[in-house]
């Protein structure tokens, strides 16, 4: 089973910012919307490139709800990982988060 990987403490991780974290050597990134905190895995399913680790700024690659891919514009639902636009059709997988003593955590438990 997987480990929780520490993000940052909740009181540092203000709304509308964004983290990236390596948990077991896969890119997460990880969001905070409005008080609530999601993570996809960093990679575009159209072509397997990363987005929020890509080098540019996340004010360039997220619209609200959304994480744009740089390379080709498609967009990915940040709360469920669902591909929106082509030309990706396929969701990045989304990873469990929580909250442990004020630590926003996530855990890849696709090899659980």
């Amino acid at each position: 089973m997987a480990g929780w990987f520490n993000v940052a403490p909740v009181a540092e991780f203000l709304p509308g910012q964004s983290r990236q974290v390596e948990v077991d050597n896969v890119m997460v990134a990880v969001f905070n919307i409005e008080g609530e905190f999601y993570a996809l895995e960093d990679v575009c399913t159209h072509d397997g490139s990363p987005m929020l680790s890509c080098g540019l700024e996340p004010k360039q690659l997220i619209d609200g709800e959304q994480l744009i891919c740089p390379r080709h514009g498609a967009r990915f639902c940040i709360k469920t990982g669902n591909a929106l636009t082509p030309p990706a059709f396929e969701a990045t997988y989304k990873l469990p988060v929580r909250i442990e003593d004020g630590i926003v955590q996530v855990t890849d438990d696709r090899w659980n």
